[in-house]
């Protein structure tokens, strides 16, 4: 088996990339602190050419050398947004039709597994802060819950694994 080279990899320009259609899903950063997460899910969201990432809070915002460290130049491709707080973008969301999803654990959320995404529907997917989770605010004002399944004794992936995780997983769902 022989690995490709860069040039026969067919990637989309930056410009492409804007235009081509897009995973119906917003990526909400709730006060993530880490800039090496925040490049990182940069990076994943334009591997799933997502809609937008939303940063909220203390969550950086690009340009910053950090964040460039793991996004590679996903921070140019990649729509985003910055919010004060998490909750004024999960009501922008809401505006914008966005179904508002929270990952993360808590009474009554659903399995990863077990979720299957609407057709035509858009998805707002919140990930929280690496130690206190999805602020409790958002938690008031989301419209479900999806938690990923765990079978070891740590109580958490890291936001970054979740985010590839899941988005993955919406990917495999909405275009199969």
């Amino acid at each position: 088996m022989r690995k490709l080279k860069l040039e026969e990899l067919n990637r989309a320009s930056v410009d492409e990339f804007k235009a081509q259609d897009k995973l119906p899903v917003a990526v909400v950063l709730d006060n993530v602190r880490s800039m090496h997460n925040i490049g990182s899910i940069f990076r994943t969201s334009d591997g799933f050419a997502v809609e937008q990432i939303c940063l909220c809070g203390i969550t950086a915002q690009p340009p910053h050398r950090e964040i460039e460290k793991t996004a590679l130049g996903a921070t140019q491709s990649v729509n985003w947004n910055y919010y004060e707080t998490p909750l004024q973008a999960v009501e922008q969301l809401r505006r914008d039709g966005y179904k508002i999803i929270a990952i993360e654990q808590a009474e009554n959320s659903t399995m990863l597994n077990e979720f299957t995404p609407a057709e035509n529907e858009r998805y707002a997917l919140i990930f929280g802060n690496e130690v206190n989770g999805v602020s409790d605010e958002v938690m008031q004002n989301i419209d479900a819950c999806i938690e990923i399944p765990q079978f070891g004794i740590k109580h958490s992936f890291n936001i970054v694994v979740s985010a590839g995780i899941v988005l993955w997983d919406f990917f495999a769902k909405v275009t199969k």
